[in-house]
């Protein structure tokens, strides 16, 4: 294999597919990216058997007699890390031989590696395509970003380790939830001709909101194992977790009667300031909330700080007090971008709904985030 190319180009399409490389491996060659020609162009390939991302670049190829154009595993870090030190429109020359040697020549000097035989690189994962949803890129990012935050760590519970796609033929839900925080986002625009539900790994997820454009036509396939995501000219694939997600509709209260309404920033960054003083185990802080003011407040002991700020706010109910996590509400109140949001309480010891006041075109976002307990009342 012999091609020509620009460096910022070949680095532009390693960036795309490298997310699948696993840091470290049993397998060395999974520390690899795989090159293979497919008609005019290169197609890059990477894979931790669980995730896969694949990426096509046009290129120049020379033949030099060769009647098929092999195929080469190339050890990504190395690959990448020359390519960032070059300049970004220099022309590169790269080839490999029959024993996977790897030279890259460009005006400033020659470069030299061993990769493996492509042959040996797993293979990836087909697609049978049983349900196939088209939507605009923009519409899956937004799904994505508003959702994957909230995605639990814990494995224990490996069916909320990703995000939960119901998608419908009249909507689409998201959801995410770590049992402290839950995001439902429904999107109206988002069908398919049957109903299909799946659950969609975070670091998945990840990936593909990084690769697609918002301007792009995203193709999700689904099967009984695998999920898709291809746009353009990227192709992002990945093992479902095969888990029954909990009955998330069962932890949305319905009668959280109390609304608190208030400057999304302005609440956003007081959680932020008060919750440095916050105690490290707990990072928790107390709202105080009272006529048309709510009163922020925390203290750690062992550190012997505290700090307390009050935010103006619209609130009619009775008085009441009530703790969240610092961080789970500073990450709930970062991903809406409504100007104003109304917070539906009811007491100390349940569950908090977060929602904008504006809604955005084309969906309807759901937030919740579990309190925690405040000595006055525990």
């Amino acid at each position: 294999m012999k091609f020509t190319t620009k460096c910022g180009d070949l680095l532009d399409a390693l960036n795309t597919v490298k997310g699948a490389v696993p840091s470290k491996s049993t397998l060395p060659i999974l520390e690899c990216i795989l090159f293979e020609q497919e008609d005019d162009a290169l197609r890059l390939s990477a894979t931790d058997l669980e995730i896969s991302i694949v990426r096509k670049l046009p290129v120049q190829f020379e033949t030099n007699g060769t009647p098929e154009a092999n195929t080469v595993a190339v050890p990504a870090k190395r690959l990448t890390d020359t390519l960032r030190a070059l300049p970004a429109d220099m022309p590169i020359d790269f080839s490999t031989d029959a024993d996977f040697e790897i030279r890259m020549d460009t005006d400033q000097g020659h470069y030299k590696m061993v990769g493996h035989d492509g042959d040996d690189y797993p293979e990836l994962p087909e697609i049978s395509g049983k349900h196939e949803i088209t939507t605009e890129g923009n519409l899956l990012r937004r799904a994505i970003d508003k959702t994957s935050f909230a995605v639990s760590k814990d494995a224990l519970r490996p069916a909320m380790m990703g995000v939960y796609f119901q998608v419908g033929t009249d909507e689409t839900k998201a959801v995410a939830t770590d049992g402290h925080r839950l995001v439902k986002l429904v999107l109206p625009t988002l069908t398919a001709a049957e109903e299909v539900n799946f659950i969609v790994p975070e670091k998945a997820t990840k990936l593909a909101g990084r690769v697609v454009e918002d301007d792009e036509i995203c193709t999700l396939a689904v099967d009984e194992g695998h999920v898709s995501f291809e746009f353009g000219n990227s192709r992002v694939l990945a093992r479902l977790i095969d888990e029954t997600y909990p009955n998330y509709q069962a932890v949305i209260p319905k009668e959280n009667e109390k609304r608190l309404t208030i400057n999304r920033e302005d609440m956003l960054n007081a959680v932020r300031r008060v919750g440095l003083y916050s105690s490290s185990m707990t990072n928790q802080i107390r709202l105080q909330i009272s006529g048309d003011s709510v009163t922020i407040s925390a203290e750690d002991v062992e550190r012997s700080s505290e700090a307390e700020e009050v935010v103006k706010c619209d609130y009619d109910s009775d008085d009441m007090e009530i703790g969240f996590n610092s961080e789970y509400l500073t990450e709930v109140l970062s991903n809406v971008t409504s100007e104003e949001v109304v917070f539906q309480l009811s007491s100390p010891n349940r569950a908090g709904i977060v929602v904008p006041v504006d809604q955005e075109d084309d969906e309807d976002i759901l937030m919740l985030i579990m309190p925690v307990m405040l000595k006055s009342y525990a």
